[in-house]
């Protein structure tokens, strides 16, 4: 799929994964529509990328909508990629026996799988009354997942739920879409530098690194973005979780 012209909706698109993945659709002509919730990142970020930026929850629907129909007025909706995401580290129990926050499991399971699948729910409508291009494709989604969906480490009790959730309902998906022209993909990245690792000491990222298996370094942004639209593009690519994490399997903690 020829990605110049289209429109394309990238939640979490104003930092990180997110932020990456927006860069590099717009540099190959697509008209992008940030969603996110840091309005002092993503209007910029939008501005200077010559898209949009809609200031959304994706758990609530109505924003969604908002969103998904700002993108399709910027020309056919034919990529959404998930980025919108949070993270929570908790012990089902802890040392004293006081039990996990099943708010905050709650929380984490709302934004990550169940966020996901409103946009997925929502944006799908939009794509599927595009004109259909080769093949009758009319789009395609890509969500974040996590190597956590594999290799869930000790206190990513609700986060790992979350991110299985991603991978295992995207062939569903996948297959409920296929008669639309839409295809779904999934990404688990494993240790990538986002902000979020970014505020470990040099050290502490060298110890992470060196626990990769080839190449040993945190993966980056860049390598995400760049496997999103790799798999926009690639209209064979469908119903698949691919890792993205140099070799690594986890440990328990």
């Amino acid at each position: 799929m020829d990605i110049t012209g289209i429109s394309a909706l990238v939640t979490g698109g104003a930092s990180g994964l997110g932020e990456a993945t927006s860069r590099l659709l717009a540099s190959r002509g697509a008209k992008v529509t940030i969603l996110d919730m840091q309005d002092e990142k993503g209007q910029p970020l939008a501005e200077e990328l010559g898209g949009s930026y809609v200031h959304a929850d994706v758990t609530k629907t109505e924003e969604v909508k908002a969103a998904v129909a700002l993108a399709a007025e910027a020309g056919p909706l034919r990529a959404v990629v998930n980025c919108a995401g949070i993270g929570w580290a908790q012990r089902t129990i802890d040392r004293e026996g006081n039990p996990h926050d099943l708010g905050a499991f709650e929380k984490v399971v709302a934004v990550n799988l169940i966020g996901s699948f409103n946009v997925i729910r929502i944006a799908a409508g939009a794509m599927s009354k595009t004109e259909p291009l080769e093949f009758g494709e009319r789009g395609a989604i890509v969500n974040t997942a996590s190597v956590a969906a594999f290799d869930g480490q000790i206190g990513q009790a609700s986060y790992s739920a979350s991110k299985g959730g991603v991978v295992g309902m995207t062939l569903p998906i996948a297959r409920d879409l296929a008669p639309a022209g839409i295809r779904v993909c999934t990404i688990a990245p494993g240790l990538i530098d986002t902000p979020l690792l970014g505020m470990l000491p040099d050290d502490q990222k060298a110890v992470l690194a060196s626990s990769v298996l080839f190449p040993q370094r945190l993966g980056t942004p860049e390598d995400f973005a760049s496997l999103a639209v790799e798999i926009v593009g690639n209209g064979y690519l469908n119903g698949e979780t691919i890792r993205l994490d140099g070799g690594i399997r986890m440990p328990p903690k």
